[in-house]
């Protein structure tokens, strides 16, 4: 071990010093951000003119200085008391001035050591250093050091995650998986963060407007352009500019979060993925831990051709843990071919199990989807037809009307989703891996790892048994938790769980009934009965007397 530079002579370290720095720069512009609205409503003559504004300003500029001072003065002293040690058996951290806070992990247990940098960190040259065991089990299984140089925190990354290499000869060398490619950039606005980032730019409008206490001037600018367009043609104007916003949101968050990305496999067997534009980020995935890959299709990205490929690995992030949600994707949407490529290559396989033909499922299926769609589609036309007979006048007709639009609209759109739902699914066996599929909206091709699963949920429903479906779910200690196989055929789904991991299921199931006797050839009842043999070689018989010992 190679201790970085100002360890003491028992091993112990401290995290950089420049940490109160960033929190003084980060408090500053919180402080910034927060006068900055006050002092353009007293004006610009305020900071540098006399009488009563000037007289506000200063006070406030004031204020301002403490939480600087303040936040700088916190972290000082969580700096001085916070020392961190890697040891050959453990990695040690202390922490804490009233509550002191002494935490371990095992060397052994360490599977993930992650560095993030934001703009400010990327200035300074620091890191953010994420030490985790891949176990859930809240704060005990991670480490947190916030932050060092980058230099000692490329040095942990490599020490800590230093594993023998592997062996040469499964055709699967170790370097480069994937990079980017900026054409990638055009599945971007075909994913469900356009229209949400749209909706977010017109409410910010409307924020900022209220800060500024301009919120009504915006309103009647946007009444002034519209005066003489009819209020369908304003709503779908004003749609369209939302979703244009958000089409350039979605363009600009794609540049921020997968520029300079680069997929690699390290010697030892370990998966690094690097990105970020403003914000790097390293995220390591140890091959002992990867149970799988997921071929992620959301809706836009799937009528384009294209997908993205998810880790499917223990301890990568919680369940619920929106923080860490973004570490598994090792790839973001790529022209399929491509995606099943990649996935093949984190697997070390010759043909990606993603893509491997999948059984279908049977007909009841589908029926039972037409019927969802059906119901999904009627309710709303229920709820329109309920408020057409309530209300009277304009209102009605203005509801007469969505009704109209939306029993035209709502049906067909029903039974197109509950077909493309029925094609999604399907179960299979590739190798070593158990494959299912399922989704319409999100479509997921999950390759699972069959030595990855711990177990079987069968669940079936009274409509499910009248129709003979049955829905598998594969219990496993890795990314979800839980994949599910929807509404196979009993008998084939069952057969496929045995056959996909022998020996877990058979324990649970029925016996199969034996068969009955078969009748007698001759059921003659006229027919005289066979003399009895008596006694012979290997025959007893009680004739109620006592029994006696041979010899």
């Amino acid at each position: 071990m190679s201790p970085g530079d100002g360890a003491g002579p028992d091993g112990w370290q401290r995290l950089d010093k420049r940490a109160v720095l960033v929190t003084a720069l980060v408090m500053a512009g919180l402080a910034a951000g927060v006068c900055a609205p006050v002092l353009l409503g007293l004006g610009g003559g305020a900071l540098f003119g006399d009488g009563p504004r000037r007289g506000g300003v200063l006070p406030l500029l004031a204020a301002a200085v403490v939480p600087v001072l303040g936040g700088a003065a916190v972290e000082y002293v969580r700096w001085s008391r916070t020392r961190y040690r890697i040891g050959p058996e453990r990695a040690e951290l202390h922490s804490g001035l009233l509550l002191v806070k002494r935490r371990s992990l095992a060397r052994s247990r360490i599977r993930s050591v992650d560095l993030t940098a934001h703009p400010l960190l990327r200035v300074l040259g620091l890191v953010k250093v994420r030490i985790g065991t891949g176990e859930h089990t809240g704060g005990d299984s991670t480490l947190e050091l916030h932050p060092v140089s980058r230099a000692e925190g490329e040095r942990l990354r490599r020490e800590l995650l230093a594993r023998p290499a592997a062996p040469a000869g499964d055709g699967h060398r170790n370097g480069l998986l994937a990079a980017l490619d900026p054409r990638w950039i055009r599945y971007a606005p075909l994913s469900f963060v356009a229209p949400l980032l749209g909706g977010a730019a017109a409410g910010g409008v409307m924020q900022v407007g209220e800060w500024f206490g301009a919120q009504d001037e915006v309103i009647t600018w946007v009444g002034d352009r519209f005066r003489d367009t009819s209020v369908g043609w304003v709503v779908l104007a004003l749609g369209t500019a939302a979703l244009l916003a958000g089409v350039v949101g979605a363009l600009g968050l794609w540049v921020e979060m997968w520029w300079n990305h680069r997929l690699e496999r390290e010697p030892g067997g370990t998966l690094r993925v690097r990105r970020g534009l403003l914000t790097t980020r390293s995220i390591s995935v140890e091959e002992r831990r990867l149970r799988g890959v997921e071929v992620v299709e959301p809706l836009g990205a799937r009528l384009a051709g294209a997908a993205r490929v998810d880790a499917v690995a223990t301890g990568i992030a919680e369940p619920g843990d929106d923080r860490h949600a973004d570490h598994k994707t090792l790839l973001p949407p790529v022209p399929r071919h491509l995606a099943h490529e990649v996935a093949a290559r984190v697997l070390r396989e010759a043909v990606a199990p993603t893509g491997t033909p999948l059984t279908a499922h049977p007909r009841a299926a589908r029926a039972r989807r037409l019927r969802w769609g059906a119901g999904a589609a009627l309710l709303p036309l229920l709820v329109l037809a309920v408020l057409g007979v309530v209300l009277t006048g304009e209102p009605a007709e203005a509801v007469s009307v969505v009704a109209v639009g939306c029993a035209l609209v709502l049906p067909p759109l029903a039974v197109l989703a509950a077909l493309d739902a029925y094609r999604g699914l399907g179960h299979g066996i590739s190798g070593a891996y158990l494959v299912t599929r399922s989704g319409t909206v999100l479509r997921a091709t999950v390759a699972l790892h069959r030595g990855g699963v711990i177990g079987w949920t069968i669940g079936q429903s009274y409509f499910q048994r009248r129709a003979g479906l049955v829905t598998l779910t594969a219990t496993t200690a890795a990314g979800a938790g839980a994949y599910h196989v929807h509404d196979a055929d009993r008998s084939e789904g069952l057969a496929f769980a045995r056959a996909a991991v022998p020996g877990l299921l058979e324990p649970f199931l029925e016996p199969a009934p034996k068969p009955d006797p078969e009748p007698d050839p001759d059921p003659d009842p006229d027919r005289e009965p066979k003399p009895d043999p008596g006694p012979g070689p290997g025959r007893a018989v009680d004739d109620g007397g006592p029994a006696h010992p041979r010899g």
